[in-house]
């Protein structure tokens, strides 16, 4: 089995990465690190076997505890960084350079900018066979959201539009709100760029399926709640390569509206999904008006421990999953970052891909 390290802070790492880590066959958990002693030793704590999990950390420094030191061990092949998105970078290049396998939380970067930077050193790593890299984007791996992909393929048809709305409220109590780094966010989009580019990326898989990308986007933003600075909410539309248009809102202050939903729409039918739920109308193609319908329900599943195990299954084969490369999270960023771009800007247009 490969030994990795969990390099991690708050509940995310501690609830999703921690247990997918563990209920990997191929993996074995063998450190954890965080920036404070504090946090290190609850996330450690948090394992099957505490005492098995070595413990770093930088604050307060001791001899032999801090990152270089985790990186330093011959037995930690890989490591899994679920740190805050300003200190992901810079911990994510430290590491490769030291020869590990790397799994990297969402987004890629804090923006295009440094993505770009960060994935062009990667890729001009030179030498042998350099270490593997992926960045997680759990909602490529929701089983509900693979079977909707798999109904669009089966529907067939050209796309006609589409729809992503995303509604809800971040309220005063909520654990990830109470993490002080998201509470007063140094990076642009607030919750906006932390929880939108998983809306984005499931949007992208979808969209794929009937062979479209988005290609142009222009929109609105907005601040509904000043607690959740700098924007909360980004209403636009969004047109493919194709030239078919869509729509998509994403908003954390309604107090009153909740709900996620993504829409495909084509010539021979239509999906509708939420994370526990696929709806499927399609023609049934006898020449008739009439239609197929149907529906199915999922239990709900964040899809880290599928993702984790994609991530064990590429240090084997030596090959980074295709839903995890670098490039792939950067498309999901640049999307994003352009809606708050354009919301900025008052509807300004922004391409996707120049």
């Amino acid at each position: 089995m490969t030994g990795i390290a969990l390099l991690g802070a708050g509940i995310f790492a501690k609830e999703e990465h921690l247990p997918a880590i563990e209920a990997s066959a191929a993996l074995t958990l063998k450190a954890v690190y965080s920036r404070s002693q504090q946090s290190a030793e609850a996330l450690a704590a948090g394992s099957k076997d505490p005492s098995s999990v070595a413990i770093y950390y930088d604050s307060p420094p001791v001899a032999g505890k801090s990152l270089d030191d985790l990186l330093r061990r011959d037995d930690i092949a890989a490591v899994d960084v679920a740190l805050p998105i300003l200190h992901q970078p810079g911990v994510v290049e430290k590491a490769l350079r030291a020869g590990k396998h790397v799994l990297s939380e969402k987004p890629v970067a804090g923006d295009v900018e440094g993505a770009q930077k960060l994935i062009a050193w990667y890729e001009g790593l030179g030498g042998g066979a350099k270490p593997l890299w992926g960045v997680a984007e759990n909602w490529r791996y929701m089983e509900s959201l693979r079977y909707a992909a798999q109904k669009v393929a089966e529907i067939g048809g050209t796309l006609v539009t589409f729809r992503l709305h995303k509604y809800g409220f971040v309220r005063s109590d909520n654990k990830y709100f109470n993490t002080e780094w998201r509470k007063t966010p140094q990076y642009q989009g607030g919750f906006l760029l932390d929880g939108g580019v998983h809306f984005v990326a499931g949007l992208r898989f979808l969209l794929a399926v009937a062979g479209q990308e988005i290609k142009q986007l222009a929109g609105f933003s907005a601040l509904l709640d000043e607690r959740l600075i700098p924007v909360d909410t980004v209403h636009a539309v969004a047109i493919t390569q194709g030239g078919q248009s869509g729509t998509i809102g994403i908003s954390f202050g309604t107090e009153f509206k909740d709900g996620m939903e993504i829409e495909i729409v084509t010539t021979r039918g239509a999906v509708v999904w939420n994370p526990t739920e696929v709806k499927s109308v399609a023609s049934k193609g006898n020449g008739s008006n009439e239609k197929v319908e149907e529906k199915k329900e999922f239990p709900y599943s964040s899809g880290v421990t599928a993702e984790v195990g994609a991530f064990a299954k590429a240090i084997e084969a030596g090959k980074v999953d295709a839903l995890q490369t670098p490039q792939e999270a950067f498309r999901d960023l640049e999307i994003l970052q352009r809606l708050l771009e354009s919301g900025a800007g008052g509807a300004t247009v922004k391409a996707i891909g120049v």
